[in-house]
């Protein structure tokens, strides 16, 4: 008998009996509920490569690099403890199409075996996009502008732990902006009398 190796990239997409993959206003595609989906249900796995920190690392860096090149490139790396990370950056990861949200109605919950999890953090309506946060850090926040469209939206994808300290950058940002425009204006209107 002979033994066939599955290549990565040759893997069956994953599927779920409780979503499926649509249009997303959010970002190109997205996750809909096909039914109505109780809160604590684990909805679907999100699969990949284990990789070690190191690998991790390098394809984070050749990613960010593919960025400063092109102006975009997805992320689907995941933390799974202190030695392992999941790059789920495969096609045949479906749960990788799950947006993001800063009113997520999903987490990704990883079990003792160091499988991922989108698990519902309340009950979900049949049709409604699922989502959840990517919990990224607040170094690169302008490398991730969100488009969720919460009300509770800050303007980027980050962590909830950093969105108090993003608030007060935002607003000492706009502090400076509207002196700069002041000052600006000002001068403007000086030049003006002077030349009339």
């Amino acid at each position: 008998m002979v033994k066939k190796t599955i290549l990565m990239e040759d893997r069956p997409h994953s599927t779920s009996e409780w979503a499926k993959v649509e249009g997303s206003t959010v970002h190109g595609r997205g996750m809909f509920a096909t039914q109505d989906i109780p809160e604590g249900q684990s909805i679907i796995q999100y699969l990949g490569e284990r990789i070690d920190k190191e690998e991790s690392d390098r394809r984070g860096n050749a990613l960010f690099d593919e960025s400063q090149k092109t102006g975009g490139a997805q992320v689907y790396l995941f933390t799974l403890d202190e030695n392992w990370d999941l790059d789920g950056n495969f096609e045949w990861n479906t749960a990788r199409l799950v947006n993001h949200s800063c009113n997520p109605n999903c987490e990704a919950q990883i079990d003792d075996d160091l499988n991922i999890w989108l698990v519902a953090v309340r009950d979900i309506e049949n049709g409604e996009e699922l989502s959840f946060n990517y919990g990224f850090g607040l170094d690169d926040y302008e490398d991730h502008p969100c488009r969720c469209g919460s009300k509770n939206c800050i303007g980027y994808i980050i962590a909830d732990d950093y969105r108090p300290e993003l608030r007060r950058i935002l607003k000492k940002k706009k502090i400076k902006a509207e002196k700069k425009a002041a000052k600006e204006r000002a001068r403007l209107k000086k030049e003006q009398k002077k030349n009339s």
